[in-house]
């Protein structure tokens, strides 16, 4: 019979990544890496003390046939549900290529990629900022004449590495807002570090400066929102870009009952402008709001599009 996962197993095992999964499984268990090692050994699977704790620590990453064979064999040795550590290492390799990367640079998710290369440089971070998404809440709010007034966020981001202590939130408004009018709204366990903006792309990237210091593994929420400039147009969409892929998402857009679209619908692409490779239409609640709730997801653009006519 499966052994119950713990919470915080479940979330490691959720959201990755892998080493940290790895790591909070031998610990929930309470077992040494050599009766790990033995326990494998039983099923036929070798693999050295070094070479577990190599990739516990984020060190080594298992990829060859057998390391694999080990890691489902993990799987089995530490009572985990099927796949749920496999699935953390995301696609093989090709022969003799690069390793698949562990995040998506910002610039192939918002356009144009030059302002993201130029805010990014002004604030500068490494391209894995360490932080991955365990859970987010957006709203945004569309105003009687059908332009977007406002976005809400409550993030729950878990720690990859030591010594984290800000995260980097990137707005781009609708086509002909005023960027440099746009507020920055540091409202829960946050506040606002340096702010820089690129009025020709209606874009900003904003610092919010967290209130500790956080260690590998430790999660941390955050709510912060932006108030808009509204652009010279109604809005038509509302997309959310993830470079390392997320937990959990939700997504609520509320319309005014004076500005009610005629048709909404979900939408995922792979890149900024691209075919949507999915799409479902969406209802409009009794308080004129719609919403998407998507896991587990990848690297890549997800929102909710609408119609006025």
């Amino acid at each position: 019979m499966q052994q119950t996962v713990q919470p915080e197993l479940a979330a490691a095992l959720r959201t990755g990544p892998f080493h940290l999964a790895l790591r909070t499984a031998i610990a929930t268990r309470g077992l040494a890496l050599h009766r790990v090692q033995q326990h494998l050994a039983r099923r036929g699977v070798r693999v050295g003390v070094t070479s577990l704790s190599y990739w516990q620590q984020g060190r080594r990453r298992p990829e060859r046939p057998e390391s694999l064979r080990a890691v489902r064999a993990l799987e089995e040795v530490l009572d985990l549900p099927a796949h749920s550590l496999t699935r953390l290492l995301g696609p093989r390799r090709a022969p003799g290529g690069p390793a698949a990367p562990a995040v998506r640079p910002y610039r192939d998710l918002i356009a144009p990629a030059e302002a993201v290369d130029g805010l990014l440089a002004v604030i500068a971070g490494p391209p894995d900022t360490g932080l991955h998404t365990v859970t987010h809440l957006e709203r945004i709010r569309i105003g009687p004449d059908r332009r977007q007034v406002r976005r809400d966020s409550q993030h729950v981001l878990r720690a990859h590495r030591d010594g984290l202590d800000r995260y980097l939130a990137l707005y781009q408004g609708d086509p002909g807002c005023d960027i440099d009018l746009v507020a920055v709204r540091a409202e829960e366990n946050c506040r606002p570090g340096r702010i820089r903006r690129d009025p020709a792309a209606e874009m900003l990237v904003a610092e919010l400066l967290l209130d500790r210091r956080l260690r590998t593994g430790d999660t941390h929420l955050l709510a912060y929102g932006f108030d808009d400039a509204p652009g010279t147009g109604p809005s038509r969409e509302y997309v959310r870009g993830f470079n390392a892929g997320a937990g959990q998402y939700v997504l609520q857009v509320s319309f005014h009952p004076r500005a009610l679209p005629v048709r909404c619908a979900r939408f995922a692409v792979r890149d900024p402008g691209g075919r949507p490779y999915e799409t479902e239409d969406l209802t409009l609640d009794g308080h004129h709001c719609v919403h998407l709730v998507a896991t587990d997801l990848r690297p890549g653009l997800l929102g909710i599009t609408w119609e006025w006519d």
